[in-house]
């Protein structure tokens, strides 16, 4: 299996201004061959492939000489990056979907550099990259595993590198327990052995910061001044505040269940969806999706199993009786079952009756079950 490891890089002023220079050439290559794509369709119904387009590189190395100085694997994973997306644009319009096109790269949207297999080291306190040379690295924890992929990207003016190593899995010990997770907004996760996790609510904490650097760059008119740039910036450095400590937080919280839990169930929800409607704030705040995403992968590291399961009217039906309408849902927190009167808390309800639908999946959750 495939773990990334992600490192802060510390470039020289020269080393930087080579990045720069590196990403500029790469934009304007992606940009050059989308308009290539895009003019021989319109033009003559001809379709230009990533494969066609990666041969001409020894021609334009030699038209252009400053592309010389990029490595040459990165300038192919540039063109496979825009045959990715040109896949994924038939792909939606397959499937019916909202296609979209494949765009045009600004400076400020194309960030980052890849080094596909080669060209490419890393010791204890330089990384080397291949036409940009040894830079320093802070490197926080070990990498385990084979190297197999190095990405460089550019963050609000810092700089990033991510490993992707191929390691084996590491099993953790059986402990016989199975868990349901409900998912909210009130509370982050409430589980089926009662157990409730705070939704710390990074965004709504940070917002009032985020008012006054946004009114900061909205009173900025000339859009190309520099301190109209200075101030996108610190808005720009405060979201990424916001997206670590919800990052944090969602690691921790599934490594908690990973290493307590042969079993996690949870809630096939809808994200995108829901955040499209009356809570969208909420939603993109707690951060469902990605902390699903981390779960999943940590699962699969340790050996254990995460199942998804079908959300409709696990906060109605009885975890007892399984009676399931909506008069059995007293309040956002209480729950009372009008056929047997079950009462107990809404949200931890719901996880048993997520558990409880795992349960076709040859899933034991007796262990669970008593614990409720």
């Amino acid at each position: 299996m495939l773990r990334a490891y992600r490192y802060r890089l510390y470039p020289t002023k020269a080393q930087e201004t080579v990045l720069e220079g590196q990403l500029r050439l790469c934009r304007n290559l992606y940009n050059a061959a989308l308009q290539e794509r895009r003019d021989a369709y319109r033009k003559a119904g001809k379709t230009v492939t990533g494969y066609d387009q990666m041969k001409c590189l020894t021609e334009i190395k030699a038209a252009l000489p400053e592309y010389a100085g990029v490595y040459s694997q990165v300038l192919q994973d540039v063109l496979k990056r825009l045959d990715k997306a040109f896949k994924a644009f038939f792909r939606r319009v397959k499937e019916g979907s909202k296609p979209g096109y494949p765009r045009f790269q600004g400076r400020d949207r194309y960030d980052s550099l890849c080094y596909p297999q080669s060209g490419f080291s890393v010791s204890e306190k330089t990384a080397f990259f291949s036409k940009v040379g040894n830079v320093r690295i802070r490197l926080h924890r070990p990498m385990e595993g084979k190297l197999k992929t190095a990405t460089i990207r550019r963050e609000c003016g810092e700089w990033y590198v991510s490993y992707v190593c191929e390691v084996d899995a590491q099993p953790l010990p059986a402990t016989g327990s199975a868990v349901g997770v409900d998912v909210g907004t009130t509370w982050f996760a409430v589980t089926s052995d009662g157990e409730s996790v705070e939704n710390p609510r990074h965004f709504r904490g940070a917002m009032k910061r985020l008012r006054v650097a946004q009114r900061a760059v909205s009173r900025k008119k000339n859009k190309r001044s520099n301190r109209r740039r200075k101030a996108v910036r610190r808005v720009a450095k405060l979201h990424r505040k916001v997206s670590r400590q919800r990052l944090d937080f969602h690691h921790k919280t599934a490594l908690k269940l990973v290493r307590e839990n042969d079993l996690i169930a949870h809630e096939d929800l809808n994200v995108k969806g829901m955040g499209m409607g009356n809570l969208a704030r909420s939603v993109h705040d707690v951060g469902w999706g990605q902390f699903f995403a981390l779960l999943s992968q940590k699962a699969e590291c340790a050996a254990r199993r995460v199942i998804a399961v079908d959300p409709r009217y696990t906060s109605q039906a009885c975890s007892q009786c399984g009676h399931t309408c909506r008069e059995n849902r007293v309040s956002q927190a209480k729950f009372r079952c009008v056929s047997c009167g079950h009462t107990a808390n809404a949200d931890h309800n719901a996880a048993l009756n997520i558990l409880g639908r795992a349960a076709p999946s040859g899933v034991n959750v007796a262990h669970s079950a008593s614990v409720a």
